[in-house]
């Protein structure tokens, strides 16, 4: 089959303004709950898009740790490409993908770190696994072998068998404060249903967008 002969119909039902909530945060938890619900792999995997000092684009999937009024949160290594690219141009994309349920998020925002308070709480309640290899790799940093990194992590692992782990100097999240958050919903005959809630003048402005 050639890739051009690749194709399905989108049968899940539409999106009416009727079905929206009037706040797209209050509509993307709702969405993303429902996505839990039904049981699909990794509902808070998000691609963040960040872009270079030449203009080159690049995307990554982080998980979403935290939603709420104030935008969207993920931590990583505060030494890593994307958070470099964060210090030269905070303003990112976020994309959730749940293809399961024929439905898209797409959010627009800029980038804030999160304070020490709250890098110290989430940290705190990683698996111990977790903290460590955050301890172990410099994020985005080359490496001559995958044995250098597992060398590492058993060396800090031995380390810190009996003590708590100090909460690295170079990790911590960002919060996406969101400008413009798109919802899709798959159609039938590639009539897709699109709406987008435009943050205007202390409010949000609700637009149907064409497929």
């Amino acid at each position: 089959m050639e890739l051009e002969d690749i194709r399905r119909e989108y049968i899940k039902g539409g999106l009416r303004r009727k079905d929206l909530l009037n706040d797209p945060i209050d509509q993307f938890n709702l969405w993303l709950q429902q996505a839990i619900d039904a049981k699909m792999m990794d509902p808070t995997a998000m691609t963040v898009a960040t872009v270079d000092e030449t203009g080159q684009p690049y995307q990554r999937i982080v998980l979403l740790k935290h939603c709420d009024q104030d935008g969207f949160v993920f931590y990583t290594n505060l030494g890593s490409r994307k958070a470099q690219h964060v210090e030269h141009n905070a303003k990112v994309s976020l994309h959730f993908p749940w293809h399961n349920l024929e439905r898209q998020v797409n959010i627009i925002g800029v980038a804030e770190k999160l304070s020490t308070v709250e890098n110290m709480k989430y940290f705190a309640s990683r698996p111990k696994e977790s903290q460590i290899a955050a301890l172990a790799s410099k994020q985005s940093s080359r490496i001559s072998a995958r044995g250098v990194l597992e060398g590492k992590f058993l060396e800090l692992k031995q380390k810190f068998a009996k003590g708590e782990i100090p909460v690295p100097s170079f990790w911590g999240g960002y919060r996406i404060r969101p400008t413009s958050i798109e919802f899709w919903q798959g159609g039938e005959h590639r009539l897709h249903d699109r709406f987008l809630y435009s943050h205007e003048e202390n409010q949000w402005d609700i637009d149907r967008l064409a497929p």
